[in-house]
């Protein structure tokens, strides 16, 4: 096991070394600019629809009408997933106090320990889809390819993630509340920043205990389902869409076109995932605001694999590649990439 400094000039995070594609420098300038302006209208949308799905919900409590709109409700709160990823990478806004304002809001309802995420994501980032030393701890449901079907099933299947509880992201901040240095803050957090890591960790588990202790003195699941519970809950669509990003593609390879997918989803998804099925453009260029992906997509696209059309087109090869890779761990499908001259 390496120290945190050790990791550290281990870690390769220079993505110069990556393969990137050609484009126009003012171009990419031009693209690179971010916008409070945009930020805050696609926040205001999506904090809009959750507040009129939670109305609805109520208004409908005790009605089967109720478990409908709870469903939405759930659903749209999932994505709260991208707004994290988003705000993270410091694009949502220009303003740095929106981005980190909405990035710990966002952390929270999606269930990330703030600290321990922003070290994880540069490391994937990075590091993208590597099983070796820096380990990728992003990747889909950790290394294990022979378990990653089961993992899927569990993660997209509501509820069913609280059955195998010590595998879910909640469970490793219970760990870090109690002070438990799990692998994942030994390999990727420096020692520095595992306290403030530890600390966030229990004002987490303390939120949850407040909000359990509101719905047992009120003799109510409502404010279990509107602030713990979505992600259990109403974790579908997302995960479906999230795990396209990287699921049966190359590992240990430094070219994001073998290692991320690229993809085209309609109008609302593509709105509630923050553009990111561009998932290949954002790993190469990483700096450019979410809203101008699919403009930076089209000046590069003849020098990508072609994209999915869509999210069945996507699980039309994740799943047989999954099935594979279950007998035969070696195995990844192999993109079509451009000629060189073609570049």
């Amino acid at each position: 096991m390496y120290n945190n400094y050790t990791y550290f000039l281990l870690m390769d995070v220079k993505l110069e070394k990556w393969h990137k594609c050609q484009i126009d420098k003012e171009v990419l300038k031009k693209l690179s600019k971010k916008s409070d302006i945009k930020g805050l209208q696609h926040v205001s949308v999506f904090f809009g629809l959750l507040l009129i799905t939670g109305v609805l919900a109520y208004q409908s409590w005790g009605t089967w009408w109720s478990v409908f709109w709870f469903l939405v409700y759930g659903n749209i709160y999932s994505f709260s997933n991208p707004l994290w990823h988003e705000t993270g990478h410091k694009t949502a806004f220009q303003s740095k106090f929106l981005n980190e304002f909405f990035y710990y809001i966002s952390s929270y309802m999606a269930n990330f320990e703030p600290t321990r995420w922003r070290y994880t994501h540069f490391v994937h980032h990075g590091n993208t889809y590597s099983t070796e030393n820096p380990f990728d701890h992003e990747i889909e449901y950790g290394n294990d390819l022979k378990e990653t079907p089961k993992r899927l099933i569990i993660n997209i299947i509501p509820f069913l993630d609280l059955v195998f509880f010590k595998k879910h992201i909640s469970f490793e901040i219970i760990q870090h509340a109690l002070g438990i240095k799990t692998k994942v803050m030994q390999d990727s957090i420096p020692e520095n920043a595992q306290a403030k890591a530890i600390f966030i960790s229990r004002i987490y588990v303390a939120i949850w205990f407040s909000i359990i202790l509101w719905s047992i003195l009120a003799s109510s699941w409502m404010p279990l389902l509107y602030f713990v519970l979505p992600q259990f809950y109403g974790k579908t669509l997302h995960k479906l869409v999230a795990f396209t990003q990287h699921a049966g593609l190359a590992r240990n390879v430094k070219d994001h076109r073998v290692t991320s997918r690229e993809m085209y989803l309609n109008p609302i998804l593509s709105f509630l995932y923050w553009k990111m099925e561009y998932h290949l453009t954002h790993h190469m260029f990483p700096t450019v605001p979410s809203y101008n992906l699919d403009k930076l997509h089209h000046h590069i696209k003849d020098q990508l694999p072609k994209p999915n059309d869509g999210l069945i087109d996507a699980y039309k090869e994740i799943i047989p590649a999954l099935l594979k890779q279950k007998e035969d761990t070696s195995y990844f499908i192999k993109k079509d990439l451009p000629e060189p001259q073609n570049i």
